[in-house]
Parts: structure tokens; C-alpha cells; sequence
């Protein structure tokens, strides 16, 4: 059950002296608010709708948006309330949706404090603010703010949460809401009392100690946006993703699949001319994954581009978004926000008109536009402040085409469209040929103003050409080891010095011209070490901190390369174990990531890949998943274990992914492995952030950060020897392994994971709520069930991230 101990930054509601009798229960209630047509309806439950205020007792509450109300409630009206939430039938009042009840402990000061502010002034009560946009203003005396603001929750116990999230969500994804209260006092996942007693409880995990586990370097003082901005460097002046979202743009365009398709496709090609793709990907967003999947959470822009009406289940979902500090893109959709209403007016609709847009420094762009036919008028729900991005045309009742709405105290806000921006001039756009000369002569100005609109919600726009492709150079780590490569090397190339596989064609050269063809199947690899210089990978470093006996030994280095992913196709079956053999980019194009998902790197990320034999029948190779763990566990180690870097706060999180804390992803980790007689080939490919600051955050910004706060010089890293170190603590990990199975390596891994009494629902967002305990004999999760059951959990398949919507394998 979460802690609450005080209740500053809440204003008190006049309470009885007896507050919260033994039978009774105290509860958070988090709604949001969503006015309009758009408002709680009746299910299609047989049962009568329930009133929140008639099944409790109001103690406090906490206005804004989300709105939090904390109150008490009998046994029986507690249950009521929980099954009439679960069955969509909760109503409150003044335009609330609930999307959330977490069940509370008061401590006894705290009860004490509501007694003497209850007996010494008459209760303060506080409108609730129909606003979404504006937080009302507390009385100062009534909520003075003390409180810490981690989210990491340990042991609240929701009853369910309509948007999936639970009181201890992943405090790095942007989420600051209740499961976690924000202003109050709560107990820590960092807490060394909170560890100790999850230590005792949860037996499965042996090795997480309170002393092993730093405490997280947060501001309690702060929001999770005050957070991100003291862990934020200055960056030479650029747009810096600090939610903790990942840099993913998601593009909702419709229900139907094949118009959905073309519809993605049109409007995702003009944002990928407008936004850095270095530093984003962009996927589209069905209608079924934006109901069940977590994106919310990874996610820094929704784009919204559909003339289909918005169901009222998936506009819930958006406004929640929104409500969490989300940003919307609105093209030429019926989305809106409460205060504004999409009016039609036929006469615009499909016709070229003049637009007069006015930027963030209030100057001017004119320009020529295609209209949808609707524009944004004052609606019901009280008028929303406005940002300063607007649009409107030239015309004499100067119709509003563009509206820029902050939403919510957390940062949300909005850009709704009417103008086609996202089309360019085309034939199969307009027909007459002076609208089409008008569209053309204005395309230059289209994409200003759409760089004008990304960048205010927050989006890089420098744009960059994509790098050229280089050659490959074919380096030792061990001069010994030279003779026996080029050896083996002539007995297996074409007679044009060739080694061609499934996925590309490898050309041995001894030296390189610029007349010399590359593209992405056909690279030439140079065979002159002599030759070999770059201001990127220092191969004397990399080679002072290679300590091993076979991994890393040969490596194939290019400047910029499609993937390493596909580099070591056609040698890794042939060339001997003994010549480990590494790719090394300082620059990937086409970047692999899980599943379908892009893989950023840019220049700062270490990115390689390694090749790894493992024995059938061996611990290891009868336990293939957990590589993918020893190979994060392996980037971590390499830099905590060196002495003084022990507390820089780098972690993993299961199954492949590196972090900063549980805040924000830097790295992660890729498998393919092959069986191929008795032995395993595995290639594993991993990329985490050396010193580039964008999209996320880097490992030097960690050491900047720890040596500004402890005053001290600790040196940043470089990829190359970073590299080195990691494979070094990979191979030693791996002997570990197969002399001792997991037992080997567990403590150590749960040393430096995320996880530790962190909660899960299983099957879905409203599925049941479990405890990760640790990993079982093959490296899946394990997670306690609420009658204590231990069961192994397996990922859904889920492309955002793989801890949420968690399955139950059949076979048990």
C-alpha cells in the first residue's frame, strides 16, 4: 500500500475529528479532464451509473490536471467504487473521467495534522478548475510544498488503471502522475528501508541489496521535469530530448488498413524532411495498438492525421497522453480540444487559400495553402488560453486554420491543423493550374511553417544530409594474429578477391580509391593496416583495453556503414573461433533495432558487433536468452567496475536495454543466433551512447553530471576503449557462466538492474497486477502472483516495451 505521511501541496476539505475510522479505507482518485460530447456515458452494463460522492468521504484534494482527490470509504463502498470503475460506471463531477484509484495509508501525523487544521481554520475548499490548461492557484498557507517527487512507488496497490499505468510505473517515461502522488511524501524504490524490507519479502531476489544500490540522484524538491533539466548539459544550443521518452513520432491516420497505409506514408514522408531522422524514428499507430500497448510512454510526438471521427475510447486515450505532458500534431482531423469545435464550411473545403501564420518571435509568414474545408471556432467548455502559433486566412471573417494549445500543468500541448501542410503541390492535388503554381511558389514557405510547428512541440529540425558510405578496414588486435588471418583470408576469397553472402558481397582490397564503388551489398574491405587512420577509433587504445583470449581479436572498422548487423554474414561461419571477429561503425544507416523497430546511431554511439561460439551442449548454450543479458550486464560493468566510476548511475533493464537509472534509455542490445551442428553462432549486436547527448542522453553526461555534484575529475570515455573494456567483461562473464550457470552471474545482475520490487500487469492494461522477483533458469522474468504463486513471464511481442502486457507461456 503506498505511504502517504504528508499532505502539503494538498489543500484540506473540513473533516470530522474521527477521520478514518479502523474499517475504513483511504484512497486517491486521478481523473482527467475531458469535456464535450466526448464525456462519461453509461456503459452497456445493466448496472446504475455510481456516484463518487456518494459512496465516500473527501479529505483533500489536488487541482490541476490530472485532478487528485484523496478520500475515505468504508469496506463495502470502497469494493462499489472499484467494480463500478472497472465497469466504465464511475461518475464524478464538473467534466472528471477517473483513470485511476490507488488505495493509501495515511500515518498517524499526518491524521493529526488534518485534525488540528480542521479544529484551527475552517476548511479551504478549492474549486475544481474546468481548465485543463491552467493549475489552480493554491493558498499558500494551506499548501506549502515539501514533499519528494520519485515515482518509483514501492508497494502502492492500485485497483486498476484504465491507461494501464499503476502505482509503480517506470519513473523515466515521462509519467508523473498518481500511482505515484506528486507531491507527496512517498516511499522510495532508492529507499534503503523500503530495500531491506523487500529484501526480507521477496526471496527470489538474494542479491539486491540496499548497499548496493545507490541512491537515485533526484531533487525531491522537484517535478520529473526539474529532474531532467539538472541531469541536462548545455548542448550547443539544440532541441534536447529530457522526458525520458523514447524519440519515437507515432502517426495515428485511421482505422482503415490500406488508406490507413498510404495515409502514413504521405504525411510521414514531409516530417522526415523536416526533423533531424538522426534523432527520431517514426512508426504508424493502429487503432488496436493505440488501445492496448503502452506508446504513451515512448513517445514524444502523436501525430493525428485522419478526417475519421476520433472513437471516443481512443480519444480518452489521447487526452490522457496529452494530460501527461504529451504533445499532438492535429493535421486535417477532427481531433480538438474542449473550447474549440471543428466547424465545417464547404465553401473553403478543397480550395486554395491565402494563410497568414504567425511564428513563435510574433513575425509573419504569408503563404498559399490548400483548406480542408473546416476551420476552429470558440466551442463549449470555456476557452482555453492559446499558444502563440497561430493561423488564420485572409479572408474577411479570417478563419482560424491553425491553433496552438497548451494543455495541462505538465507541459502538454497541442498544434491543430486545417491546412493541408502535410501535402506538397501535385496534379492529383488540385486540378486548375494556377492554384497548382500558387501551392508551388508557397512549398518552401509550407515546410518553414511546418519546421515552425515541430520545433515549438519540441522536435529537432536541423536537418542533415545522410552520411556517404565508406570502406571497411580489416584490422588485428594482436599482431600475432595477423599472418594466420591473411592465411586463412586467401584460401577463401574468389578469384576477385571476393566473399559474397545471402545479404551482402565482401571485396578484399589492399588499398582504396574514390573510383571505387560502395553501396550498401557490394563494400570493399581495406587490407593495409599502415594505411588505416581515423579520428574516431584509435585502434592502439582499443587494443590496451582488449583483454581477452579470443573475443574481439579481428576487427572489420568502417566510418559509415548500413549495419554491422550484416557485416560478419558471410566470415562467421568459416573463419576460426580463435579470430573473435568484431564490426566497429562509428556510423550506422540503417540501423537495426527488436523486431521491426530502427536503431539511431550517431556519432558518439558505440555501436559494434560482436561474434560469439557457443558449445550446444553447454550451460550457456542450453540458455541461449540469456546472452542478450550478459551482453548489457557486460556494457554496465565495464564502466562501474572501473575504480571511481562505481557510482555512476548505469543500469540494466531486462531484457536488453542500458539505462541511466530508471529514467532514460541510452543502449541496447540485438541477438541472432544460429545452430549450426553442435555449436551456436551469435552474433550480437549492441549501440549505447558514449558521448552524444541526443536522442536521449550519453554516459558522459552521467560523468559531467557526477563530477559537478561531487567536485570530481572523473575523465570522459571514448567508444573505442569502451568497446574494448565491454567485450573484455563479456568473454569473462560468458567462462563465469558456463563454469557456474546463472547462479554465476545473478548477483551481480540484479546488483545493477532496474526491476527490484517493481510491479507488472499481466496480458494487458487492465490485466492482474504481479511482483518481479528475478529471472528463471533461462533468463525469462518471474514474477509473484497475488497468492504468492511464482511463475516465468514471457514478452507479448509488443514493439514499445517489453515489460508491459506480459503473457503467461501456455505450456505451464
Amino acid at each position: 500500500m503506498q505511504s502517504i505521511d504528508d499532505l502539503n501541496k494538498w489543500a484540506l476539505f473540513l473533516v470530522s475529528p474521527f477521520i478514518l475510522k479502523a474499517e475504513h479505507i483511504a484512497f486517491v482518485t486521478e481523473s482527467i479532464w475531458v469535456q464535450g460530447e466526448t464525456l462519461q456515458r453509461p456503459s452497456s452494463s445493466s448496472e446504475s451509473i455510481v456516484k463518487w460522492s456518494d459512496c465516500c468521504l473527501p479529505l483533500a484534494c489536488r487541482p490541476g490536471d490530472p485532478y487528485q482527490l484523496i478520500a475515505e470509504a468504508s469496506v463495502d463502498n470502497f469494493s462499489k467504487l472499484g467494480v463500478a470503475f472497472m465497469e466504465d460506471r464511475l461518475q464524478m463531477a464538473d467534466g472528471l473521467v477517473p483513470q485511476k484509484i490507488v488505495s493509501v495509508h495515511l500515518q498517524d501525523s499526518t491524521l493529526k495534522a488534518l485534525k488540528d487544521q480542521a479544529s484551527n481554520k475552517q476548511a479551504q475548499i478549492l474549486q475544481q478548475n474546468p481548465e485543463p490548461s491552467v493549475e489552480s492557484k493554491p493558498e499558500p498557507d494551506v499548501m506549502e510544498h515539501v514533499g519528494g517527487d520519485d515515482l518509483k512507488v514501492l508497494g502502492a496497490q492500485p485497483t486498476e488503471g484504465k491507461d494501464g499505468t499503476s502505482g509503480r510505473e517506470p519513473a523515466g517515461e515521462g509519467d508523473v502522475g498518481v500511482g505515484s502522488i506528486e507531491h507527496c511524501h512517498l516511499h522510495l524504490s532508492s529507499c534503503h528501508e523500503c530495500l531491506e524490507l523487500e529484501n526480507s519479502t521477496i526471496e527470489s531476489v538474494k542479491f539486491a541489496s540496499a548497499e548496493k544500490i545507490p541512491d537515485l540522484p533526484y531533487d525531491h524538491n522537484g517535478t520529473l521535469e526539474d529532474v531532467a533539466d539538472d541531469i541536462c548539459l548545455e548542448r550547443e544550443g539544440r532541441k534536447v530530448n529530457i522526458t525520458g521518452r523514447a524519440p519515437n513520432i507515432l502517426f495515428y491516420t485511421g482505422s482503415a488498413s490500406q488508406e490507413s497505409l498510404g495515409r502514413f506514408q504521405e504525411v510521414r514522408s514531409v516530417l522526415a524532411d523536416c526533423v533531424d531522422t538522426e534523432s527520431y524514428t517514426l512508426y504508424p499507430l493502429s487503432r488496436e495498438s493505440a488501445l492496448r500497448d503502452p506508446w504513451s510512454d515512448n513517445c514524444l510526438l502523436l501525430v493525428i492525421a485522419t478526417r475519421e471521427a476520433i472513437p471516443e475510447d481512443l480519444s480518452q486515450k489521447f487526452m490522457a497522453y496529452l494530460s501527461q505532458g504529451g504533445k499532438v500534431l492535429g493535421l486535417c482531423s477532427p481531433f480538438t480540444l474542449a473550447g474549440f469545435q471543428v466547424t465545417s464550411k464547404s465553401v473553403l473545403r478543397e480550395t486554395v487559400q491565402n494563410l497568414v501564420f504567425s511564428k513563435a518571435d510574433q513575425t509573419h509568414v504569408k503563404l498559399s495553402v490548400l483548406s480542408s474545408g473546416y476551420v476552429y471556432e470558440e466551442g463549449p467548455g470555456g476557452q482555453l488560453s492559446l499558444g502563440k502559433l497561430q493561423g488564420h486566412l485572409e479572408n474577411e471573417d479570417k478563419d482560424r486554420l491553425i491553433v496552438q494549445v497548451p494543455f495541462g500543468p505538465r507541459g502538454g500541448e497541442a498544434v491543430l491543423c486545417q491546412a493541408h501542410l502535410e501535402l506538397p503541390p501535385s496534379s492529383s492535388v488540385v486540378q486548375a493550374q494556377e492554384d497548382f503554381d500558387l501551392l508551388k511558389s508557397s512549398n518552401t514557405r509550407r515546410y518553414e511553417v511546418l519546421r515552425e510547428i515541430l520545433t515549438t512541440l519540441g522536435l529537432n529540425c536541423d536537418l542533415k544530409r545522410a552520411p556517404a558510405l565508406t570502406p571497411l578496414y580489416l584490422l588485428p588486435a594482436a599482431e600475432e594474429i595477423w599472418d594466420p588471418l591473411m592465411q586463412w583470408l586467401g584460401k577463401h576469397v574468389d578469384p576477385e578477391g571476393v566473399i559474397k553472402s545471402s545479404k551482402l558481397s565482401l571485396k578484399f582490397l589492399s588499398s582504396y580509391t574514390s573510383n571505387i564503388e560502395i553501396t550498401p551489398s557490394a563494400l570493399p574491405v581495406v587490407t593495409d593496416v599502415e594505411s588505416f587512420l581515423s579520428e574516431n577509433f584509435n585502434l592502439e587504445i582499443y587494443r590496451q583495453n582488449l583483454q581477452t583470449k579470443r573475443l574481439g581479436k579481428v576487427i572489420l572498422f568502417a566510418e559509415v556503414t548500413p549495419t554491422t548487423m550484416n557485416l560478419l554474414d558471410g566470415l562467421m561461419f568459416e573463419i576460426p573461433q580463435e579470430m573473435g571477429l568484431i564490426a566497429i561503425a562509428v556510423r550506422q544507416t540503417q540501423g537495426k533495432g527488436r523486431g521491426s523497430n530502427a536503431w539511431l546511431s550517431p556519432m558518439g554511439c558505440a555501436v559494434s558487433t560482436l561474434l560469439v561460439s557457443i558449445p550446444l551442449r553447454s550451460q550457456l548454450g542450453q540458455r541461449i536468452p540469456f546472452v542478450q543479458h550478459l551482453m548489457s550486464l557486460a556494457v554496465v560493468e565495464a564502466v562501474r567496475s572501473i575504480p571511481e566510476y562505481q557510482d555512476i548511475n548505469l543500469r540494466v533493464k531486462w531484457p536488453n536495454d542500458i539505462y541511466y537509472s530508471d529514467f532514460m534509455k541510452l543502449g541496447g542490445v540485438l541477438v541472432n543466433s544460429t545452430l549450426l551442428g553442435e555449436t551456436f553462432y551469435i552474433l550480437i549486436g549492441c549501440g549505447f551512447n558514449v558521448s552524444n547527448s541526443n536522442p536521449t542522453i550519453c554516459i558522459n553526461d552521467l560523468v559531467t553530471e557526477y563530477n559537478k555534484q561531487h567536485r570530481a575529475e572523473l575523465k570522459p570515455f571514448r567508444t573505442d576503449d569502451l568497446i574494448a573494456r565491454t567485450v573484455t567483461v563479456l568473454e569473462k562473464l560468458i567462462d563465469t557462466f558456463q563454469d557456474k550457470g546463472p547462479n554465476g552471474i545473478l548477483p551481480l545482475y540484479y546488483k545493477y538492474w532496474v526491476h527490484s520490487g517493481q510491479r507488472v500487469r499481466l496480458g494487458g492494461l487492465e490485466g492482474p497486477e504481479v511482483w518481479i522477483v528475478g529471472l528463471d533458469d533461462s533468463g525469462f522474468l518471474q514474477v509473484q502472483q497475488e497468492d504468492g504463486e511464482i511463475v516465468t513471464v514471457h514478452p507479448d511481442g509488443n514493439s514499445f516495451d517489453m515489460l508491459r502486457n506480459l503473457i503467461i507461456p501456455k505450456q505451464q
